[in-house]
């Protein structure tokens, strides 16, 4: 259905949801007086609140879950970009969007395999299962050992996991960290993982 001013209102509530948590979060204002006179700012909102419960996610998501057009999609995430909101970052073919200060390299890192299936899976599964073997995340993934064996290859490359001993996640504290913070958005083996976190945290002292 679309409204008198010819928004879509699924599109409306998909904004509005995103930007109050954008305008909670601390880039409330950053929209210019411009934007915010032409309504521009609920879009820039939606897609810093969107970032905020999914960093990482990449341009053509974040169009298709805010429902945007691709020009428009375009046009506030460079201005986002200018206003020094958010930042980009390349994944392979993807180009992928954080909230600015938020990330260190390896962190942003992580984020993009955990957007994979794959890889998130195996990261998921490793910390779960320490000693899962190769033949073990194959079958739990329902993959193929080469694609395993792929995969692993990629993660090691990218200083996400070591194969000198077995497979073990590289940094785990803070691979944990980032799938429990963000669990909602990396799907039910994440939020699995989310329920049990106590588990896998070494305490000091």
């Amino acid at each position: 259905m679309t409204s008198s001013d010819g928004v879509d209102d699924d599109k409306r509530a998909t904004l509005r949801r995103f930007a109050a948590l954008g305008a909670a979060a601390p880039l409330a204002g950053l929209s210019d007086s411009a934007a915010a006179d032409t309504g521009e700012s609920d879009a820039r909102d939606a897609i810093a609140g969107y970032l905020s419960t999914t960093p990482g996610a990449h341009f053509s998501k974040i169009r298709d879950d805010l429902q945007l057009g691709t020009g428009e999609t375009q046009h506030h995430l460079r201005r986002l970009e200018e206003l020094d909101a958010i930042e980009r970052f390349r994944d392979g073919d993807y180009k992928r969007f954080v909230l600015a200060d938020r990330f260190d390299e390896f962190e942003k890192q992580t984020l993009g395999y955990l957007r994979r299936d794959t890889p998130r899976g195996m990261l998921i599964e490793l910390l779960s299962t320490s000693d899962a073997t190769a033949g073990d995340l194959a079958t739990a993934l329902d993959v193929s050992p080469p694609t395993v064996s792929k995969y692993a290859g990629e993660l090691e490359e990218a200083g996400l996991l070591s194969r000198e001993d077995g497979y073990a996640v590289e940094r785990p504290e803070t691979v944990l960290i980032l799938v429990v913070r963000h669990a909602d958005s990396f799907g039910e083996a994440a939020r699995q993982l989310a329920r049990n976190a106590d588990q896998f945290i070494v305490y000091d002292g």
